[in-house]
């Protein structure tokens, strides 16, 4: 009890945690920390790394796509070139499976004929596809 009656009499020197050398800061000194512009400037230079960051990024993911689009285009090529073999093939067996039937000149001409139909149809539908998209792109205002 007698400590507790000297304690409250005794004068206020602070927070008990503070260490001993520990001095109030005066007033008149400027604030610690950053400042608005430092905080501007940080700002700034982020945004420019996370730009540079991401054009890297962006170049390398290019990169990739280009080295896969070229493969794909070589395996397209050589899918298109075996396609076309075994057409050439088809053709030639028709001509041979209806040499016994019809002769070889009748045989050679029906098979011609029908691929030349078959090209004309493809023709004609390319010419819708094309016409339709023209209209598309028009400026006639029909729609």
């Amino acid at each position: 009890m007698l400590e507790e009656q000297e304690r409250d009499e005794a004068p206020y020197n602070g927070p008990v945690d503070l260490p001993d050398s520990y001095e109030p800061e005066d007033d008149d000194q400027e604030p610690h920390g950053p400042s608005l512009t430092d905080d501007i400037m940080a700002l700034l230079e982020d945004g420019r790394t996370y730009a540079e960051a991401e054009m890297a990024y962006q170049k390398s993911r290019a990169g990739f796509a280009a080295n896969r689009f070229k493969g794909a285009i070589a395996f397209g090529l050589g899918a298109f070139g075996v396609l076309h073999l075994a057409l050439i093939a088809m053709t030639v067996g028709l001509v041979i499976a209806l040499v016994p039937l019809v002769g070889p000149w009748i045989a050679t001409a029906i098979v011609t004929a029908a691929l030349i139909g078959l090209g004309l149809l493809f023709l004609s539908l390319l010419k819708t596809r094309i016409d339709e998209i023209r209209d598309a792109f028009s400026d006639s205002g029909d729609e």
